[in-house]
């Protein structure tokens, strides 16, 4: 797959390696950010991590640190988000995160985004203009049909709506989210609480 050549038809292989990556639950305000480096959606190669500020600035440069400097950067043809927020309203920019790293990037979400309450819990933080900005920049949700349930959403930045849908699909194994996002849940509840907990 060619990469920083903007949005473009990714070939999917059953054991594409997806990145999956979820925070952990808010009990500081250091938050342990887990990647989890997937063959599809069923075999773990590899663990990533870093920290981010509850509610800072921070995520997207920290993200792409992360992935830059990790062994498996070669070999990882997605990034998949648990939505463009983590650590509470630390917002991932889908785009720069692609164009840092030439890694197209799904963003998984259980519901669409609520546009007017995200805007009204933003006034409350510094910058709320630009998290706002950064936010509606990720693009409409669209609606994946499920498995198993309801249906999931998904944003993509790096690559077609078709390649985008079919990775989220192809990785959904276990449950009504994909893989990678459910094992790196795990593996970050897990360090952070003592005990791993599924997301409810």
């Amino acid at each position: 797959m060619e990469r920083n050549t903007g949005a473009s038809r990714t070939h999917i292989k059953q054991e594409i390696r997806i990145l999956g990556i979820d925070d952990s639950p808010l009990i500081s305000e250091d938050i342990l950010v887990v990647g989890a480096v997937m063959r599809g959606g069923e075999w773990l190669e590899g663990v990533l991590r870093t920290y981010i500020k509850k509610d800072g600035l921070d995520a997207t440069g920290k993200l792409v640190d992360m992935v830059r400097s990790s062994k498996h950067f070669g070999q990882i043809r997605v990034a998949m988000l648990n939505g463009v927020t983590m650590g509470g309203f630390n917002v991932v920019d889908m785009e720069a995160l692609y164009e840092s790293t030439g890694i197209p990037v799904i963003s998984v979400m259980r519901k669409p985004p609520d546009m007017a309450s995200i805007k009204s819990a933003l006034k409350n933080l510094s910058e709320p203009e630009h998290r706002f900005e950064v936010i509606s920049r990720a693009g409409n949700a669209i609606e994946v049909p499920a498995k198993r349930g309801k249906p999931i959403y998904m944003q993509y930045k790096g690559l077609d709506a078709d390649s985008a849908l079919g990775i989220v699909r192809s990785s959904t194994t276990h449950s009504r989210i994909p893989e990678p996002l459910r094992v790196a849940h795990l593996i970050a509840t897990g360090i952070v609480l003592g005990e791993s907990s599924p997301r409810p």
